[in-house]
């Protein structure tokens, strides 16, 4: 099989971040996921917490909702006043996905890493969702926190997720053309979306 990278994009509560581990470990690959943000705060020498507390996040300001910074690729160079805002945060985790893609097989968690490898060829997409009663179930039986609770939780993060992505590619994060493969968790189970992926990357890259 040739070389090839798994994005994963994901409702929370879906279990795309399992999924996407249990792909890994079964195609015998590296897993990305928060290890991005260690990976590009050593690049660019900027502290790992600013990434942190920038991750998957937007500013709500009316300015920040209005502007569309959507990645080109260009970095902010470390004289700017500029260098540590979340832009050029997002620009630095942007640069170690495509490295990544380049060096070695491996899965990549959100991100919004299925546009930034948008132009290259070796690239499934897959976008896993579940209904919301699915995913308030399964938040619930993990955490032990109320079922009102959690959906304000699933609600506001998932808002987050695709508000970033928005802000960052122009797209809508749920719109099905943006991936090669939408998988319900709930139908299929963990264990089946692995199976379809891997018949996915078989089917086309044999």
């Amino acid at each position: 099989m040739s070389k090839y990278v798994i994005t994963i994009a994901r409702g929370y509560g879906s279990g795309g971040k399992t999924i996407g581990k249990m792909l890994a470990e079964s195609l015998g690959i590296s897993f990305y996921d928060r290890e991005l943000l260690r990976l590009a705060s050593d690049d660019s020498g900027i502290n790992e917490e600013l990434f942190v507390k920038a991750d998957e996040k937007v500013k709500k300001s009316l300015l920040f909702k209005i502007a569309r910074k959507a990645y080109k690729g260009e970095l902010i160079p470390p004289d700017s006043d500029d260098f540590v805002s979340n832009d050029n945060l997002f620009n630095y985790q942007a640069k170690i996905i495509k490295e990544l893609a380049e060096q070695e097989n491996c899965v990549i968690v959100g991100r919004a890493a299925d546009y930034i490898l948008k132009d290259c060829d070796n690239v499934v997409k897959v976008f896993v969702h579940a209904p919301l009663e699915a995913c308030i179930k399964t938040l619930v039986d993990m955490t032990g926190k109320s079922e009102k609770e959690i959906e304000k939780q699933i609600l506001s993060i998932d808002k987050h997720r695709a508000d970033y992505y928005r802000y960052y590619t122009g797209r809508n994060w749920e719109d099905a053309k943006n991936y090669d493969l939408c998988l319900n968790s709930s139908q299929l189970g963990f264990d089946k979306c692995v199976e379809i992926v891997k018949d996915y990357l078989d089917i086309r890259f044999g």
